[in-house]
């Protein structure tokens, strides 16, 4: 997938291809965090709210056979069609994405492109669609296939068969997820700002439900628009999704993900970065047990700073994570300790190479270093493995370098569309990654060898 952003905060102009592992870095207020929020909102807004116009027949023969199978070149033959009339669509309101003023945003715009292929499907794929308490249609398609089959799971004449609208929507729904599923990523996103949503988890529902309450009262003289007047909380989405998610925890623990099913050794992993695991008792309140002694039962305000800083990741991977997912951490390396932000590093390895996207943003160079390393024990040869085996790596942490993109949010010269000439201006430089070398990002060596530099003379000079 390739992202194309103008006009987006401090970035001009710039091209980002989604990698197995994406990595964006760079000094503060370059548009690291801008091209985060407007990545994971279109992202957001294809899965949620996106719509495909469904042929009329295709809905029709639906409703009148109650199952029919089409080609699944029937929608993907206009994939960069719908691509760009969803990038426009999108770009239109893209200030909703960052809770910015709309004058901030004015030719701001984000598109997408994706590689035309056939490989819609390598494995069994399933759809259902309904409402909470019913399923009304499934659209399935076996393994190599390239065939969607459209199912009607209520009698055609039946007083339950919902209206046309609904079924064309559920169709719709069907072919975002399955005909585009390995091309436009499910995201999941830990924003910078994951440990205050994790620690007023409690007082936000206190608010609202108190508010409630308050306009509830038949004794209150409150009016309704003078309460809510001067009162307006507005996140950017990935932060509100942030809060979602914490506040909807006690809902998704019967859930289990791919690693829960099949790679308990990734969540083993994910409990040793912190010391323990989550739960969420029967009041619906979220607790840290430590492994040093699980009779101690804490709350996230008692818990460190690193566990609030992990939970949403740690409850994603447990009951929320598959296969063709990105998750998205903006800074994985707040709170963590160095050792932490290592093991950090192996995990999001670990995801990669088990079917699970990465896209972070990082200013450590700890992260970079550790995904180095596990670029160079790749190549595998008998010194390299015997190093692995010694220092505790094991091969399904290595990283191939052709599977990450990195790159730079700073000042460069480039060739602005409709330009002639070359103009200095924010935008994205990929940075060089080989399988001997690893990631090569001077912003990083720069630094550190600036501040040994200056060491060095402290010590040795006169």
């Amino acid at each position: 997938m390739k992202i194309t952003f103008k006009n987006l905060g401090a970035i001009k102009q710039a091209n980002l291809i989604l990698g197995d592992l994406t990595i964006v870095c760079g000094k503060n207020n370059t548009g690291k965090t801008y091209v985060t929020y407007a990545t994971y909102g279109f992202l957001d807004y294809w899965h949620k709210q996106l719509s495909i116009e469904i042929p009329s027949d295709v809905v029709t023969q639906v409703m009148d056979k109650g199952s029919i199978s089409v080609p699944i070149e029937l929608f993907a033959k206009d994939a960069k069609k719908i691509l760009k009339e969803a990038s426009i669509q999108f770009s239109k309101h893209i200030d909703k994405v960052f809770a910015g003023k709309e004058s901030l945003f004015e030719g701001a715009s984000l598109s997408v492109e994706v590689d035309k292929s056939n490989d819609y499907n390598a494995n069994d794929v399933s759809f259902e669609a309904g409402s909470s308490s019913r399923t009304f249609l499934k659209v399935t398609s076996e393994k190599d296939d390239e065939n969607l089959t459209i199912s009607l799971l209520v009698d055609k004449s039946s007083e339950d068969l919902p209206p046309r609208s609904f079924i064309e929507n559920m169709i719709c729904a069907a072919v975002r997820e399955l005909v585009f599923k390995n091309k436009v990523p499910r995201p999941f996103i830990a924003s910078a700002e994951r440990t205050g949503a994790a620690i007023f988890q409690k007082e936000l529902d206190f608010t609202r439900s108190r508010l409630l309450d308050m306009l509830g009262d038949k004794d209150s003289h409150l009016s309704f628009s003078k309460l809510l007047g001067g009162f307006k909380a507005e996140y950017p989405i990935p932060v509100k999704k942030n809060i979602d998610f914490i506040r909807g925890l006690s809902s998704i623990t019967n859930k289990e993900s791919m690693f829960s099913k099949q790679h308990p050794e990734v969540l083993e992993h994910f409990k040793d970065i912190i010391g323990g695991e989550y739960k969420v008792n029967k009041e619906g309140e979220i607790q840290y047990i430590p492994n040093k002694n699980q009779r101690v039962k804490l709350s996230l305000v008692e818990s460190s700073s690193a566990v609030r800083s992990l939970l949403d990741i740690g409850f994603y991977l447990r009951h929320e994570a598959q296969i063709g997912d990105v998750i998205m951490v903006d800074e994985p390396e707040l709170n963590l300790h160095p050792e932490n932000q290592r093991k950090v590093a192996r995990l999001f390895a670990m995801l990669v190479n088990h079917g699970i996207k990465v896209f972070i943003t990082t200013h450590s160079d700890f992260i970079i270093k550790e995904l180095n390393t596990l670029i160079l024990l790749n190549q595998k040869s008998d010194h390299l493995l015997e190093l692995a085996k010694r220092e505790g790596y094991s091969e399904g942490e290595f990283l191939s370098h052709e599977r990450l993109k990195v790159y730079m949010a700073k000042e460069d010269s480039i060739l602005l569309e409709g330009r002639k000439k070359k103009s200095t201006c924010n935008t994205l430089v990929p940075a060089e990654i080989t399988a001997e070398t690893g990631i090569s990002l001077q912003s990083f060596d720069s630094t550190i060898e600036e501040m040994n530099r200056i060491q060095d003379e402290i010590v040795w000079g006169e």
